[in-house]
């Protein structure tokens, strides 16, 4: 008969002591900070903390690599009160921030609605995220933190209805964010292998790769019926021209001949592949289609990494 621990959460307070120079100074290390951008789905860098605004500090200050939106985090290791509410309101003021996470011991549910009524009532550009912080351990091992999102923003609909007040919605569109919103579930149930983003119009759908310099990108092309996964460097011909030097490896490694496209005459270059099967009107390939994207996302992650600082 197989023996199983019992799991038992742990007093915040005797892993982290202190909030600012315990909780906030662990949660800026580089691990801690990714573990906590993959819950939020956000790829969290150029971490700052203890910035001021005004006569007040806010805990941690970032962006995400994709977008490179601000983030403000505002750490409180007890249940929500209206002051840090406030806070959150004010920092992200102060700060221009676009994202807003408050990482909490315990969310009242009033603070939960006020999260809640936030995203619900603000655009596509400010988002909002509650987060409780738990710690658990096994028998007599260490603690575990734990993060568990309470409030976060829904952009399937925050986007229809801020396309649908410019008056720019139309089917095609509407397709797009369709086919990312279930993309989206194909990545949770493979069990999330990269960060999401959220659903668009937009023909593109980003994923970080380790640099600022570039980035995955999977773009649907319905015109043609296929889709294109590959390595897209925005302003870079220096990483171009390093990937290219290491063509021979990188595709023995990823087991694909891709196409490289310098651009010349652009300032952007792109190293790709192709999913042929795509059409927004016959749907019945779709979990076929998404899977192999996520496929060959891990893949090439996995192939150019390597090269990233060469």
């Amino acid at each position: 008969m197989i023996k199983l621990g019992k799991m038992t959460e742990v007093d915040l307070r005797t892993v982290w002591a202190h909030e600012q120079y315990d909780f906030s100074s662990w949660l800026a290390e580089e691990d801690n900070i990714k573990v906590l951008g993959e819950t939020l789905n956000l790829s969290l860098t150029d971490i700052n903390t203890e910035q001021f605004v005004g006569g007040y500090r806010c805990d941690i200050i970032c962006k995400d690599e994709l977008t490179g939106k601000s983030v403000l985090i505002e750490n409180q290791l007890e249940q929500t009160n209206h002051d840090h509410l406030g806070k959150i309101i004010t920092y992200a003021s102060g700060l221009d921030a676009s994202v807003v996470v408050w990482i909490v011991a315990r969310a009242r549910d009033e603070h939960s609605s006020a999260i809640a009524w936030l995203n619900n009532h603000t655009d596509e550009n400010v988002s909002f995220f509650l987060v409780e912080v738990h710690a658990y351990k096994i028998g007599d091992s260490v603690p575990a933190p734990m993060f568990k999102i309470i409030e976060q923003p829904n952009d399937f609909v925050k986007t229809v209805k801020s396309f649908a007040e410019k008056g720019e919605m139309n089917e095609t569109k509407a397709k797009r964010i369709e086919f990312w919103t279930a993309f989206n579930e194909v990545v949770d149930q493979r069990g999330k292998p990269f960060n999401k983003r959220k659903a668009t119009p937009d023909h593109w759908y980003e994923v970080a790769i380790g640099s600022s310099q570039c980035h995955i990108s999977i773009d649907l092309i319905n015109k043609e019926h296929r889709i294109r996964v590959g390595v897209w460097i925005p302003d870079n011909k220096e990483l171009y021209d390093s990937f290219l030097a290491n063509k021979e490896q990188i595709e023995e490694k990823a087991n694909i001949n891709f196409v490289w496209d310098r651009l010349d005459a652009k300032k952007a270059s792109v190293i790709c592949t192709y999913i042929s099967g795509l059409n927004f009107n016959k749907q019945d390939n779709y979990s076929e289609l998404m899977n192999k994207i996520v496929d060959l996302v891990v893949t090439i992650r996995s192939a150019f990494t390597p090269f990233l600082g060469k």
